[in-house]
């Protein structure tokens, strides 16, 4: 049995997204032309038979000729809507774009603003959300220009459902928030409101807010029942059953998709029959009615095999299975339960599939078929295994392409400079030319113009002095935070002296202990720097970078190098350090940025790093490593530090039995180097911002890796 909340996600979303796109139609007043009303009648249509009511629309075009354009405006939401409600998600993009351009050839911002929502509702349904949020942000504001209270509900509504989905639960809240307030007082386009409302319910739903949810319910009801449309009364009964299930009132909920399915028959709507029957099944599981739930997932198989829902076929079998387990007819459960499990592999839905195999154990364990439970079990864990690795690497590949797209950043920026850098080398040639030019002429004419360019050649070379030391500096320094660049930190490094030359120092030994000097590197990333920028926007976080960058001159030396690495990294870079005291660096660095916070507008906010360190230079089996390679491990480290829980810091300390391994092996994988036993790490936990510095012999916030490693039995 799949979660009932699942059951309904296609369908809802679905019915969600005709009731948005209804929600962006532009203001229209409460007399209706007869074209206005007929649009209106198979937008009530579409929810009920979306192909009949999109082959009527598209006939409306013969008549747009002389309409006026928030009547053709109004006729395009509903084509998009239907399209993206069918599925036919080209289509619908192309039909936002058409209402776009209608928009801006009548210079009205809030058709512009539909049809951008129509393309961010399209891209939504068909698996783009990342861009479709965005979209959606964008015409939002368009909105809030217009002065529409109307049209800043249908902004804020459609905004709001997707930042829920998002997961951005507190932009969401006051995004539905104002949309309710503002569809209570654009009473001339009643639907506002109970659109509204669903979103908020949906919203409280997610978030757990019980009384919330209860009381926007009520008044979604109450605002339905003042409305004859069948589909919001639909809407609003699928409501109540999704709070009712949330909030532990399974007889209501039950209750609400039994109506449901009695007002799906009476309107003779089979789309939603399958979804419908499935979902009150899965009630019916719950309860151990199996009877009853072997009832009606058998009457959605049937739906599901005339209609050919190969989903609604898979899910109904499932349940049926089910059923018959609870009733120990096990043959037969298995059977059904197969056949679902079958046809789910062979859609793809792994996460669907995965789910199945457990319930489908636990149905076969309370049956009493162990050995069938375990195969299930073991079933379900290759699948969980094979989904992590799918996602692990998604993760690297997403990674590398990220560090891709920074090196190429970098590399136009780094390429942009030098033709600053040239073109003003050019410019002072030009500039040179031109005095020695007048020089020979004041040395023609005579001795006190001479007198007179000579001054002015003065002046020149002033200002091109002047100039080049600008120039200088830029290339040297970081314009935001005033720290280094990589540039210069890469030329630093390459000007000292190679640590593989003879009569290196200890520090390039590799000796894991001792109080010998060595280097330090410290490679820093501001942890959850994407949702300050979201959240407070750029400005917000130039300024934690600010401040960030102010810290490190505060914790660190004068004569340490500090470098902005690139976006929100920072680098520095240590010449001379005792080796029992990196550790302690690295906690002084932890504590000492999470402990601040900055005030920016009405916020205050404060943030942690997550680091990742070694001494410089490292020297596995006496050999050192070149400066880029240590500042590789190091990042590497910062990755670890990143996945387990970032606030935190992870340092290599050195390397054990070198000889049964490479280097490359390790730069391939630290993690599971140091696992196998050749790296020896260690872990500085970020502490509160008040807990104390711990004193160099008593590193209480210092995990030492490798012991760990030999606890567990390496």
């Amino acid at each position: 049995m799949i979660k009932s909340g699942n059951r309904w996600t296609g369908v809802r979303a679905r019915l969600r997204c005709a009731a948005l796109l209804l929600a962006l139609a532009p203001g229209a007043a409460l007399a209706l032309s007869e074209l206005d009303q007929r649009i209106a009648q198979l937008q009530e249509q579409s929810n009920l038979d979306p192909d009949k009511a999109l082959a009527q629309l598209l006939e409306l075009q013969a008549q747009m000729a002389a309409a006026p354009a928030r009547t053709r405006a109004e006729r395009l939401v509903q084509v998009s809507a239907t399209q993206s409600y069918l599925r036919r998600y080209d289509a619908a993009l192309a039909t936002a774009a058409e209402l776009t351009a209608l928009g801006r050839a009548q210079h009205d911002d809030a058709i512009v603003a539909l049809g951008m929502r129509a393309r961010a509702i399209a891209l939504a349904a068909s698996d783009h959300a990342n861009e479709a949020y965005a979209l959606a942000l964008q015409a939002e504001k368009l909105a809030y220009t217009t002065g529409d209270k109307a049209a800043q509900a249908r902004a804020a509504t459609t905004a709001g459902s997707l930042s829920t989905a998002q997961g951005n639960f507190l932009t969401a809240l006051d995004q539905l928030q104002a949309a309710v307030q503002l569809a209570r007082q654009a009473r001339d386009v009643p639907v506002l409101l109970p659109n509204a409302l669903q979103q908020l319910i949906h919203l409280h739903v997610r978030t757990g807010e019980r009384e919330q949810a209860y009381a926007a319910l009520a008044e979604m009801e109450k605002a339905v029942a003042a409305q004859p449309a069948p589909s919001l009364a639909i809407d609003a009964k699928f409501m109540e059953y999704e709070v009712a299930n949330r909030f532990g009132q399974p007889q209501r909920a039950l209750q609400a998709l039994l109506d449901n399915l009695a007002l799906l028959r009476k309107l003779g709507e089979r789309r939603m029959l399958i979804a419908m029957q499935v979902n009150i099944s899965d009630l019916y599981l719950k309860q151990h009615d199996y009877a009853q739930a072997a009832h009606y997932a058998s009457e959605a198989l049937r739906e599901a095999t005339d209609r050919q829902s190969v989903r609604g076929m898979a899910k109904s079998r499932m349940n049926l299975g089910h059923a018959y387990l609870g009733m120990r007819r096990v043959a037969e459960g298995r059977k059904f339960y197969e056949a679902g499990l079958a046809s789910l592999d062979q859609s793809g839905r792994n996460a669907d599939l995965q789910e199945a195999l457990m319930e489908y154990g636990q149905a076969l364990e309370q049956a009493g078929d162990m050995a069938g439970a375990v195969q299930a079990y073991h079933r379900e864990r290759k699948l969980s295994d094979e989904m992590e690795e799918t996602q692990r690497r998604k993760s690297m590949l997403e990674l590398q392409q990220k560090y891709e797209t920074e090196k190429k950043q970098r590399q136009i920026e780094l390429l942009r400079r030098e033709s600053q850098v040239k073109g003003a080398e050019l410019e002072n040639r030009r500039l040179e030319q031109r005095v020695w030019w007048l020089v020979a002429l004041a040395c023609a004419l005579a001795s006190g113009v001479v007198g007179l360019l000579y001054r002015k050649v003065r002046h020149a070379n002033a200002r091109l002095e002047v100039k080049n030391i600008e120039l200088k500096a830029q290339s040297t320094l970081d314009p935001l935070t005033a720290l280094y660049n990589r540039r210069h930190f890469q030329d630093y490094m390459r000007a000292l002296p190679d640590p593989r030359a003879p009569g290196a120092s200890q520090a390039a030994q590799g000796a894991p202990h001792g109080d010998d000097i060595v280097g330090a590197l410290f490679l820093l990333d501001v942890d959850h720097f994407k949702h300050i920028n979201d959240r407070y926007g750029h400005a917000a976080g130039d300024a934690v970078l600010r401040m960030i960058a102010e810290n490190l001159r505060v914790v660190l030396r004068e004569t340490d190098m500090i470098v902005r690495w690139g976006g929100e990294e920072f680098l520095a870079f240590l010449p001379a350090i005792p080796r029992h005291g990196v550790d302690e660096i690295a906690h002084r660095i932890l504590v000492g940025i999470s402990s601040q916070a900055i005030r920016y507008q009405e916020h205050e906010i404060s943030v942690n790093v997550s680091v990742g360190f070694s001494p410089y230079p490292l020297a596995p089996d006496g050999a050192p490593l070149p400066w880029e390679r240590a500042v590789n491990l190091v990042d590497m480290a910062l990755y670890l530090a990143k996945s387990h829980g970032r606030n935190r810091a992870y340092g290599v300390r050195g390397f054990e039995n070198f000889h049964l391994t490479t280097m490359e092996a390790i730069e391939q994988d630290l993690e599971s180097a140091w696992r196998a036993g050749y790296v020896d790490l260690s872990v500085v936990l970020g502490g509160e911002p008040d807990t104390p510095s711990p004193s160099p012999s008593e590193h209480h916030n210092v995990v030492p890796l490798k012991q760990a490693a030999q606890k567990n039995g390496r």
